[in-house]
């Protein structure tokens, strides 16, 4: 059941992964046959080791990067979530928006994300 409460749980959690790249925590993220599209029509990472070994092939150094969001929608099956992601070196600014599908665990099942580098950034 996806609701506030396990939508916040899954990002803070999916952000502690981000800033230390740990392998347990990256895959203690996501269910075990999950599909991880890193954009909308991207060929997913299917499966906690294929999301784990794609997730540290593109990782981004810990403290490089800040991250604001807020969800948009929550509902049973569903979360979509607007964020900003901005990097420190070199200075970039992007938008997010994800669509989260967690399982009654309060992994995700399906994870997909689109990200727009803003201009001059």
């Amino acid at each position: 059941m996806t609701n506030l409460d396990a939508v916040t749980a899954w990002v803070n959690t999916y952000r502690a992964a981000w800033e230390t790249n740990d392998p347990g925590a990256i895959a203690g993220l996501f269910a075990e046959d999950a599909a991880y599209f890193t954009e909308p029509w991207a060929q997913p990472w299917v499966g906690r080791q294929a999301i784990v070994a794609g997730w540290l092939e593109h990782r981004d150094e810990p403290g490089s990067a800040t991250f604001e969001w807020h969800p948009l929608i929550v509902a049973d099956e569903l979360a979509v979530i607007e964020a900003t992601t901005r990097y420190s070196s070199p200075p970039r600014v992007y938008s997010n928006m994800w669509v989260l599908r967690l399982d009654n665990n309060g992994q995700a099942r399906q994870f997909t994300e689109w990200w727009m580098r803003h201009p001059d950034s």
